[in-house]
């Protein structure tokens, strides 16, 4: 997800008066068939701007695919990285039960109150788990965000399930403590 985008989701309970969930919810009691149909019931309902109303429904028709789907697509040919990516999650929903796991085409996004950490399948042996870490400096298994620019501020290249060690849950964590 793109900076502009991302920022637009942290403002959306703000300058809407929902977050993109509530809206989600909505969206799906009325079953559109045309985006416009959408932008517009939300624009006239809700008084949404055009620009918030857009982001909500075309990030609805995202969530509209099976999360399960775009996992197992994701990791199609990959199947060896399931395992590390089970042991992440399941890291992960130790954190707490304010976490939201969002699965998108060819990442899964790991949100608080911002998105924290980004779990991607980069090969087919190897998992890149991105986390925002800001002003903590490259060291051991932390490494510059490479492919995720600015989504995230770090990257750990995960090759082996044993490499999910606790200084990489402790990251996780690190992580998942400063997204409030």
């Amino acid at each position: 997800m793109d900076k502009a985008l991302q920022t637009m989701i942290n403002n959306m309970p703000e300058k809407t008066g929902k977050s993109l969930e509530a809206w989600h919810s909505i969206l799906k009691t009325k079953g559109f068939t045309k985006h416009s149909e959408g932008v517009n019931f939300l624009k006239k309902e809700y008084q949404v701007t055009h620009g918030f109303a857009n982001t909500i429904v075309s990030l609805s028709k995202e969530e509209k695919q099976d999360a399960g789907e775009l996992v197992r697509s994701q990791y199609q040919g990959k199947e060896a990285l399931i395992p590390m990516y089970d042991l992440l999650l399941k890291t992960i929903k130790g954190f707490g039960d304010d976490i939201t796991i969002t699965p998108k085409k060819t990442s899964v996004s790991i949100v608080r109150k911002r998105q924290f950490a980004l779990i991607k399948p980069a090969t087919k042996s190897r998992i890149d788990l991105g986390l925002k870490l800001k002003d903590i400096p490259i060291k051991g298994c932390l490494e510059n965000s490479g492919p995720f620019g600015t989504m995230c501020t770090h990257r750990i290249q995960l090759t082996e399930l044993d490499q999910i060690d606790e200084e990489v849950k402790g990251w996780l964590l690190e992580a998942y403590k400063r997204s409030v």
